[in-house]
């Protein structure tokens, strides 16, 4: 996978996804990608739990919604075959932006290999919660966790959304 400029460019959020399922070659570019991803002083302070479990994903799912104050029964993974939390040792300084960038090489692999993805928030509130401690221990992570992003994944539905026009102040180059 050679990703260009105009990938970075065009990828987009997705939220519809089909019923088929991510491939074990491609769930795995993409943990790799976030793998490649840069951090501070090499810590590598990330760690990836990428779920498939439909039984994982609704528990995640109700965990976020909660968090959200989402009506019961609202998917907040928007029915994506994968989820991928992204967490980081807390005692890493740099936790959040190494976590970050792992969370943006993820999504930019996904699209460059023809995946729809899509960061989902409150990771941070999932790990802080006793049921997503749990399950970051079942996972085979203890440890002091901070939960950085959520990532979902699956091949979409209808396509890719249309970029939006960016706003006009968005850079200056000052010489």
């Amino acid at each position: 996978m050679r990703q260009t400029l105009e990938d970075l460019k065009n990828r987009r959020s997705v939220k519809e996804y089909t019923d088929e399922p991510v491939s074990d070659e491609q769930l795995k570019e993409i943990l790799e990608a976030g793998m490649n991803a840069p951090s501070g002083g090499n810590r590598q302070s990330s760690v990836f739990i990428a779920v498939q479990n439909r039984e994982w994903i609704d528990r995640l799912c109700r965990l976020n919604a909660e968090i959200a104050g989402a009506p019961q029964g609202f998917d907040v993974f928007y029915g994506a075959p994968v989820v991928i939390v992204v967490a980081a040792d807390a005692s890493s300084p740099d936790a959040l932006k190494d976590g970050s960038l792992c969370i943006g090489n993820m999504l930019n692999a996904a699209y460059a290999l023809g995946l729809g993805a899509r960061w989902i928030n409150r990771a941070d509130g999932m790990l802080e919660d006793e049921a997503g401690r749990e399950l970051l221990k079942e996972a085979g992570y203890e440890g002091n966790y901070i939960g950085v992003g959520n990532v979902i994944v699956g091949h979409p539905k209808n396509g890719f959304p249309q970029p939006v026009e960016h706003k006009k102040d968005y850079y200056c180059i000052i010489r």
